[in-house]
Parts: structure tokens; C-alpha cells; sequence
């Protein structure tokens, strides 16, 4: 595809699966905005699609651990943009660390970084990615989902470690796309998905798992996603790899859906 004047953010998108659509969209003539925390690798991918002579990149860093950040840079991207033309929420924390940890905010750290910065991101972007319509979000979720305790979300009384911990986070992606599809009433369209069963990433070689799958087949299902034709239309789905698929049941319960929803825009700040 021709994706000249097309606007996309792509949230940790400095390393692994999240630099290869990054460059593979900017060498489709996108404006990639490029998300991390590491300005060395981040300035690296800016250089790299300036070489490549096609499409562009810029460089916006901020610690989605924290949501004042978030709020930073959902500000810093307005302003430097008149449109978004998609939004791909990547950034994530694996299973490690193994023992529990709260960010400043006070919030578990995956619970924050993994969903709570793109719920935020994503509400803080609506106004202008509605006004660039047709525009998609993308959440690259996992496949691995646990049930959110919702009597304990941040897992303060009973910690059952980081890889729940994680599958809780990414099951709030799942329910939370399912709700946002719900809400828009046309033009934004909203879908999750796992890429690929361990990606050969550092996420996945830190965790000390064996890698089953390339980030090239999941950028491949990212990608389909955020910019195929084939998937103009589609709303409110959750993908595994290229393919439709059941998520866990949480995400079809109409109840866990308005008790996420309230709770998110109560932790974030943006109300009822």
C-alpha cells in the first residue's frame, strides 16, 4: 500500500516487533510516530527511515509506567500533529519482574504499563484519530489471558506473580477493545490481537522461554491489521496471529466490561 500522508504512532515501537512495523510502514511512505523510552535505539529507527529515503519518522520518549507521561505525550503528539491516522498500542512489560511492583501512580506495573497507558493514550487521541477518519487502533495483546479479581485488581492481597499478572493485563486490553468497538459510533475502528506465540524477543529471552515464532509473523499480523485492506471494516475482533479467535470468557461479560470501564476512567483520571 501507498501510505504516503498517513499519520501512525506505534507505542514501543523502538525494539523488537514494534521497530519492524515501524520501519516496514515508513518504507510504505508513512509518517511513523515512534514511541519508547531509549532515545539511543529510538534516534537509531529515525535514522535508519531517513536513509531508506521514503516515509519519515519522529522521535517522542516517555515512561508509560508513569500516566503523566502518558499525558505528556498524548500532548506532545497533539500538538505536533494534525491528524492520526492509526494508533498501534504495543508497549508491554513481560512476566518479569517476578515479585509484585507498584509504578508512582501506585498501580501494579504491568496492570499500568500493559493497559492502563494505552486506555489512556487511546481516550487522550480519540478527538483527533475520529477527525481522521477512517483511522484504526490496534492493541497487541496475548493470547494468554487470566480473569481481572475485580475485588482486587492491583493483586495487593493475593499476588500470584508476574506471568498473571501479565495475562490479567493483557485480558484488560481484550475487554477493553470490545468496549471501545461498542462505543464508536463509526469511522474508528478498534481490534486486538496476539501477534505471535513467542516472538524472538528480548521480552521473551529474558523470561528465559524458547522462542516458537519470528517477529516478522507478527509484525505480518500486526500490520494486516493496522493498515490491511482486508481489514477496513472489521471492529471489535480479537485476533490470533491472522486469524479471528475466541478470547477468554471475561471479555464477553457485559458486567466485566462496565466494571473495567469505570475503574479505568476512575485510575486515569478522565471520569465517569
Amino acid at each position: 500500500m501507498d501510505l504516503s500522508g498517513r499519520t501512525i504512532l506505534i507505542t514501543g515501537s523502538t525494539d523488537g516487533v514494534g521497530r519492524l512495523v515501524a520501519e516496514r510502514l515508513a518504507a510504505d511512505g508513512a509518517h511513523v510516530l515512534v514511541h519508547g523510552r531509549d532515545r539511543k535505539r529510538g534516534n537509531s529507527l529515525v535514522a535508519a527511515v531517513d536513509k531508506g529515503g521514503k516515509g519519515k519518522a519522529t522521535l517522542y520518549l516517555a515512561d508509560l509506567s508513569s500516566l503523566d507521561e502518558v499525558r505528556r505525550l498524548a500532548k506532545e503528539v497533539l500538538a505536533d500533529n494534525k491528524r492520526i491516522d492509526v494508533l498501534v498500542n504495543n508497549a508491554g512489560i513481560g512476566f518479569l519482574p517476578a515479585e509484585r511492583r507498584a509504578t508512582a501512580d501506585g498501580y501494579e506495573v504491568r496492570f499500568a504499563v500493559n493497559y492502563l497507558s494505552g486506555f489512556l493514550l487511546t481516550h487522550l487521541l480519540l478527538g483527533t484519530l475520529r477527525a481522521s477518519a477512517p483511522a484504526r487502533i490496534v492493541n497487541v495483546a496475548s493470547i494468554g489471558q487470566s480473569p481481572i479479581d475485580f475485588d482486587d485488581p492491583m493483586m495487593e492481597r493475593n499476588w500470584q506473580g508476574g506471568r498473571v499478572a501479565y495475562t490479567q493485563s493483557k485480558l484488560g486490553q481484550v475487554i477493553s477493545t470490545f468496549s471501545l468497538a461498542e462505543e464508536l459510533a463509526g469511522g474508528v475502528t478498534v481490534n486486538a490481537l496476539d501477534p505471535a506465540t513467542f516472538m524472538d524477543t528480548a521480552m521473551v529471552r529474558d523470561a528465559g522461554l524458547t522462542p516458537q515464532s519470528t517477529v516478522a509473523e507478527g509484525a505480518d499480523a500486526i500490520l494486516a491489521l493496522a493498515v490491511g485492506p482486508q481489514h477496513a471494516t472489521t471492529n471489535g475482533k480479537f485476533f490470533n496471529g491472522l486469524s479471528e479467535a475466541r478470547a477468554n470468557e471475561q471479555a464477553y461479560d457485559v458486567t466485566a466490561r462496565a466494571k473495567l470501564r469505570a475503574l479505568s476512567r476512575k485510575l486515569t483520571g478522565l471520569g465517569a
